[in-house]
C-alpha cells in the first residue's frame, strides 16, 4: 500500500460485542482515514470532516464556511453536472447532507453496497477538484437566507445567538454562523468585493487533506478499502494549513455576573445559568463534567430538580458541559419554569448554589462516580448497531477531538476517579465567575431596552453580585440535599436466553376478551435487551375535546407520578415511555432486560392505584395550556402538517377546541373521568429480544389479572365489536380539496404547502409502484423546486402512510411565493416529471427498481428499530410482518407499462382518478394573496374546505383495520 501509512500499532478500542474490524490509515497527503469492515452490512456510507467552520469567517462575511458547505457538493471537474453527486447518490438508495459548526464542517452520504465504489470515487472529487459554479452562487445564497428565515422565529436561534452576542467582538464566538442575503450579497456588494472569490480564497486558505478526517464504512475487507481510499483520496491537496485555534476565553469583565431578561416568540419560563470552565475534554477519562452532569441533573429525592418539582417550580432541569471548541466550554444549568416557578426565580437560583456549595464541601463521591462509570462502561459494550450513516458521522466528529486509540469511545467510558480534578471544576461554579443568566418570559415584553440585531430578539441586561447571589442563597429552600441514591435498576444478568422459537416474525402468542400479546424473541442482535410496549385502547379517550384532554391530563400526570423511578432507570440503560396515542396511551419500555419486570410491575400498580393530586393536576393542566397555545407559534410548515392530519384524521379535535376547554376543567372532572376511560379497554401488547416467552406470557397475565379481575376491577373489557371504527376521510376521486388558513403567528413573513395526493389503502402492489414513484421522484423535486426555483429551504417530497392509507406529500416553506404560487409550481414539475416517467429507458427502469429492492431488504439495526416497525403492522392490524419480502418479491414482477399505468391514474396532472388536498398556510408577506384567493372563484372539480370538522363529518371515510381478532374487509379502494 505505496500511498498509505498503516498504523499497526494503534489497537483501536472497541466494544466487546462489535464484530465490525477497523484501521487507521494516513495517507500521504496526511488525510487521517478510519476503515470499518462490516461484512453485515447492507448500506455502506462515509464522512469527510473538515476542521473548519464559522469561526473562521472572514470579518464582515458572515456565513462563507456555510455557503461554502451547500456549494462544494454542488459539482466537480470531473463530474460537472449539478448536483451530480447528490443525484447519483439518490438514484441508489442513499442520502447526502452536510453540516456546518464552530470549527468543523461534516460531508456524509450512505448508498447501497454495490454502489459505493463509484460513490466514493464522486465523492473524492468534491474536495479534489469541485468547481463551485458562478451560476450557483445566487441560488445558493438564497437558500441559506431561506434558512435564515426559517430561523428567524424560532427560540432555540434566537437564544443561541443571544448567548453568542454576550461575547467580546473580537472573539469567533461572537459570529453570526448562519448568514443571509445581506451578509452574504448586500455588504460584500457594497465594500466592493466579489463574493465567488471570496469564497474560493476561503477554500483556498481552509481546505487542505491534513486538517481533514475521513470514514469510509462498508461490507469489504480492510485491504480492499484502503486501496479504494487510497486511490481516491491521495490527490486531495495537502497545503499544510495550521488550523483553527482559539487563544483565551471569549468573554471580558462586563460579560460576567450578569442577569439577561429576554423575551421568547413561545409562551414559557425558563432559566439558563452557564460558567466558564476549564475544558474537560483533555481529562475525558477521568469525566468531571460527565460528573458533574450526573450529579446536579439528576431528579431523584434531594436534588435540585426534586426540590423544586416539589415546589411546583419547576417542570425540567438538566445540567451539562457545552463544548465550544477544543480550546474552551460553559457549564450550563436550564431550568424549565412554571408560572409559581418564575415567581420565585431567586430561591431557585440560589438553591442551584447550594447545591454546588453542599457538593464542594461533602466531598467528591468515589461511590457515585463508580456507580456512573459501571452504567457507561455496561453501555459502551453493550450498544446498539445504529445507521451507518450515523456512525461515520460520529466517528468523524471524535476523529478531531481524541486519539486515534478512542476515536469509538471518545468520553463515553469515564473511568480514572480524581476528585481533585471535580473539586477543580467545581471550584469554577462559583458566584463571582457565572458567566450569565438567562432569565425568558413573555412577561417581559415592554420591560426590555435593548434588541439583539441578527434576531431580532428583545432583552435588557441587570448586573448582579455575590452578595445578591448570597441572599438568594439565604432564601432557597432549607430542604435536605442529597446525592444520587444508588440505582436499583443498573443490570446485573448480561446473559443472552437460548429462545425455543427461532421464528423471523412476531407471533400470537396469547389472546383472550382483554388483550393479545404479541411475541418475538431476539435471533438477530445478540444483546441483553428487551422491548415491551402495551397499548390501553380506550376509545372513550377520545370522544370528544375534553375526553381527549383529560386523557392527555392523566397520561401526563402518569410520567409525572414515576419520574423518579424512570428517570433512575434510563440513567441505567432502560427507558421508559408514556404516550396518549390515537386509541388510548401506550406504556413502552426498551433497554437491558434484567429490571424490566420491576420497573413494568411499578408502572402497572402506579395505574391500577392512581390518584389525582391537585397540586400536580394544576401544574400538569398549566404544561398543557403552554403546549397547546404555543402551537400558533410553529412553523408554516408545521402548522400546514397538523391541518392536514386534522382535516384526515377523524380522532383529531382541533386546538382551539381543546384550549377553550382547558380552563373549565378541574380536579373533580378527572377523577370522573378516569373510570369511564377504563370502562372499554383492550390491552394490545408486544415483547420482543431477551425475553423467553413464559417471562412474556407472565407480563399479560399479571396485567389481566390487575386491571380486569377481582372484586373491584379497574378495566372493563372492549367488546371485539367495538373494534371496527372510521378513521381516515377518503377523498372523492378528480376532486381537488383546498383548505387555506392565516399562520397563526402574524409576525411570521413564512408561508407554507402541503400539497397530498390520497392513492390507496395498504396493498402490496400499489405498495411498490408508490414507493418507486418517489423514489425516482424525490431528487428531480428537490432539484427542480428547491435548487433550481429556490421555492424555500423547506422544500420536500415523501411518501404518506396515515394509518394505512399511502399517499405522496409535497411540504415546501417559503418566502418568496405564496401557497398558491407554489401550488401551481407543484402541479408544473408533476406535469414536467410526466416526460421523465414516460421516456425513461427500459435499463434505467430496472436500475431504479433495483435500487429500491436493495432499500427495502435493508436489515434493521436494533431490537427498538426492528421493534418498532413491527408495532407499526401491529398497531394498524394489517400485520404484514413479511412486508419487506413481498413487496420485494412483486417489485421483481412489475413491469415499466405496469409503472406508468399507476402514474396516469393516481397521480398525472389531470386524471379523473386523481385525489388531492392542498394546505396553504399563508404568512405576513402573503395575506393580500391570501384574501384574493378566498375571494376567487374555484375552478372546476376543486372543492374549498371551509370548515374542518363539517368537512370530516361529511365524507366517507376509510374504516380501521381492527376487527375481532382477524382482518375486516372493508372499504378497499
Amino acid at each position: 500500500m505505496a500511498n498509505g501509512i498503516e498504523n499497526d500499532e494503534v489497537v483501536i478500542v472497541k466494544p466487546r460485542t462489535d464484530e465490525r474490524k477497523y484501521r487507521r490509515i494516513v495517507l500521504g497527503n496526511s488525510l487521517q482515514v478510519l476503515l470499518v469492515s462490516d461484512p453485515d452490512t447492507d448500506k455502506s456510507a462515509a464522512c469527510m470532516l473538515v476542521s473548519v467552520g464559522y469561526f473562521s469567517d472572514p470579518d464582515g462575511i458572515e456565513g462563507l464556511a456555510h455557503f461554502l458547505m451547500h456549494v462544494l457538493p454542488y459539482a466537480s471537474e470531473k463530474y460537472p453536472s449539478e448536483d451530480s453527486f447528490s443525484k447519483y447518490i439518490s438514484e441508489n438508495g442513499g442520502y447526502t447532507d452536510s453540516s456546518v459548526y464552530n470549527d468543523r464542517t461534516s460531508y456524509y452520504f450512505d448508498t447501497n453496497n454495490d454502489c459505493f465504489e463509484e460513490a466514493l470515487e464522486r465523492f473524492s472529487q468534491i474536495f479534489i477538484k469541485p468547481l463551485m459554479p458562478a451560476e450557483a452562487t445566487m441560488r445558493v445564497i438564497k437558500t441559506i437566507d431561506s434558512v435564515y428565515q426559517n430561523e428567524l422565529l424560532s427560540d432555540w436561534w434566537r437564544v443561541y445567538q443571544l448567548q453568542k452576542h454576550f461575547s467580546t467582538e473580537s472573539h469567533p464566538n461572537h459570529k453570526f454562523g448562519t448568514g443571509n442575503w445581506h451578509t452574504l450579497e448586500v455588504r460584500p456588494k457594497a465594500k466592493g468585493l466579489d463574493i465567488r472569490h471570496e469564497l474560493l480564497k476561503f477554500y483556498e486558505e481552509n481546505y487542505s487533506a491534513n486538517l481533514m478526517h475521513l470514514v469510509a464504512y462498508t461490507k469489504e475487507s480492510l485491504d480492499k478499502i484502503q486501496s479504494s481510499v487510497e486511490n481516491k483520496f491521495q490527490d486531495i491537496r495537502n497545503s499544510n494549513q495550521h488550523g483553527f485555534h482559539i487563544t483565551g476565553l471569549p468573554i471580558m469583565s462586563e460579560h460576567r455576573m450578569i442577569l439577561v431578561k429576554l423575551v421568547p416568540i413561545a409562551e414559557r419560563h425558563k432559566l439558563i445559568i452557564e460558567w466558564p470552565i476549564t475544558t474537560s475534554r483533555h481529562h475525558y477519562k477521568e469525566g468531571p463534567c460527565k460528573y458533574l452532569g450526573h450529579v446536579i441533573g439528576h431528579k431523584g429525592e434531594g436534588s435540585v430538580y426534586y426540590i423544586l418539582k416539589t415546589r411546583g417550580w419547576a417542570t425540567g432541569l438538566s445540567a451539562f458541559e457545552d463544548e465550544i471548541t477544543l480550546e474552551f466550554s460553559f457549564f450550563t444549568v436550564t431550568v424549565d419554569l412554571t408560572e409559581d416557578g418564575h415567581e420565585h426565580m431567586q430561591e431557585i437560583i440560589g438553591l442551584l448554589f447550594k447545591y454546588i456549595k453542599f457538593l464542594r464541601e461533602s466531598g467528591i463521591c468515589k461511590k457515585v462516580f463508580e456507580e456512573f462509570s459501571t452504567i457507561c462502561e455496561v453501555n459502551f459494550h453493550h450498544q446498539d448497531k445504529i445507521r451507518p450513516i450515523d456512525y461515520v458521522k460520529e466517528i468523524a466528529s471524535r476523529m478531531q477531538e481524541y486519539p486515534s486509540k478512542d476515536w469509538l469511545v471518545g468520553s463515553s467510558l469515564p473511568s480514572n476517579f480524581n476528585a481533585n480534578l471535580v473539586q477543580m471544576i467545581l471550584r469554577e461554579f462559583s458566584p463571582e465567575n457565572v458567566r450569565r443568566i438567562f432569565w425568558e418570559s413573555k412577561k417581559f415584553e415592554g420591560e426590555t431596552d435593548k434588541v439583539e440585531p441578527w434576531y431580532g430578539t428583545a432583552y435588557s441586561v441587570e448586573r448582579i453580585t455575590t452578595s445578591m447571589i448570597e441572599k438568594w442563597m439565604s432564601a432557597a429552600p432549607i430542604d435536605n440535599l442529597q446525592l444520587p441514591a444508588a440505582n436499583m435498576f443498573i443490570t446485573k444478568n448480561l446473559s443472552l436466553k437460548d429462545a425455543r422459537e427461532k421464528v423471523k416474525f412476531p407471533v400470537l402468542l396469547r389472546k383472550s376478551s382483554y388483550s393479545k400479546l404479541w411475541y418475538k424473541p431476539d435471533t438477530m442482535f445478540s444483546l441483553p435487551k428487551a422491548f415491551v410496549k402495551i397499548e390501553f385502547n380506550c376509545p372513550h379517550a377520545r370522544i370528544s375535546p375534553e375526553a381527549e384532554v383529560l386523557a392527555d391530563i392523566f397520561v401526563r400526570l402518569l410520567r409525572d407520578y414515576l419520574n423518579e423511578h424512570t428517570y433512575y432507570a434510563q440513567v441505567a440503560g432502560l427507558d421508559c415511555y408514556m404516550w396518549r396515542s390515537y386509541r388510548g396511551f401506550q406504556v413502552t419500555l426498551c433497554g437491558y432486560n434484567d429490571k424490566v419486570n420491576i420497573l413494568l410491575e411499578i408502572v402497572i400498580d402506579k395505574i391500577a392505584n392512581f390518584e389525582v393530586k391537585p397540586d400536580r393536576f394544576s401544574i400538569i393542566k398549566e404544561m398543557i395550556t403552554k403546549d397547546i397555545y404555543n402551537l400558533q407559534f410553529q412553523e408554516p410548515f408545521e402548522l400546514a402538517k397538523y391541518c392536514t392530519s386534522l382535516i384526515l384524521n377523524d380522532m383529531l379535535w382541533p386546538w382551539k377546541d381543546k384550549l377553550e376547554v382547558l380552563p373549565l376543567l378541574k380536579v373533580e372532572d378527572l377523577v370522573k373521568f378516569i373510570p369511564m376511560m377504563f370502562s372499554s379497554t383492550f390491552l394490545e401488547c408486544f415483547i420482543a429480544g431477551n425475553m423467553e416467552r413464559e417471562e412474556a406470557t407472565s407480563i399479560i397475565e399479571i396485567a389481566e389479572d390487575i386491571f380486569f379481575k377481582g372484586s373491584n376491577p379497574k378495566c372493563q373489557p372492549w367488546f371485539p365489536s367495538l373494534h371496527l371504527t372510521n378513521e381516515v376521510v377518503k377523498l372523492e376521486r378528480g376532486i381537488s380539496y383546498i383548505y387555506s388558513e392565516e399562520c397563526l403567528n402574524p409576525s411570521n413573513e413564512n408561508s407554507a404547502l402541503l400539497h397530498y395526493i390520497q392513492v390507496h389503502r395498504d396493498d402490496f402492489v400499489l405498495n411498490v409502484k408508490i414507493l418507486l414513484f418517489q423514489h425516482i421522484a424525490k431528487e428531480a423535486a428537490y432539484h427542480q423546486l428547491r435548487s433550481v426555483e429556490q421555492l424555500g429551504y423547506i422544500n420536500n417530497f415523501y411518501l404518506s402512510n396515515n394509518l394505512g392509507i399511502l399517499g405522496l406529500q409535497f411540504l415546501i416553506q417559503s418566502t418568496t411565493k405564496s401557497p398558491r404560487d407554489i401550488d401551481l409550481r407543484v402541479e408544473a414539475f408533476l406535469k414536467m416529471f410526466e416526460n421523465k416517467i414516460y421516456e425513461m429507458s427500459n435499463d434505467e427502469f430496472k436500475n431504479n427498481v433495483n435500487a429500491l429492492i436493495d432499500k427495502n431488504m435493508e436489515r434493521h439495526k436494533n431490537l427498538r428499530e426492528e421493534s418498532n416497525y413491527y408495532w407499526g403492522e401491529i398497531f394498524s392490524d394489517i400485520l404484514r410482518f413479511d412486508r419487506k419480502e413481498g413487496e420485494v418479491e412483486i417489485l421483481r414482477q412489475l413491469t415499466q407499462q405496469e409503472f406508468i399505468d399507476f402514474f396516469d391514474e393516481y397521480i398525472k396532472v389531470g386524471s379523473p382518478q386523481k385525489k388531492t388536498l392542498s394546505v396553504r398556510i399563508y404568512g405576513k408577506k402573503h395575506l393580500s394573496e391570501y384574501k384574493s384567493e378566498k375571494s376567487e372563484p374555484l375552478q372546476l372539480q376543486s372543492v374549498r374546505i371551509h370548515d374542518i370538522l363539517s368537512f370530516r363529518r361529511s365524507q366517507p371515510h376509510y374504516g380501521s383495520f381492527k376487527g375481532s381478532f382477524g382482518h375486516m374487509k372493508l372499504q378497499v379502494n
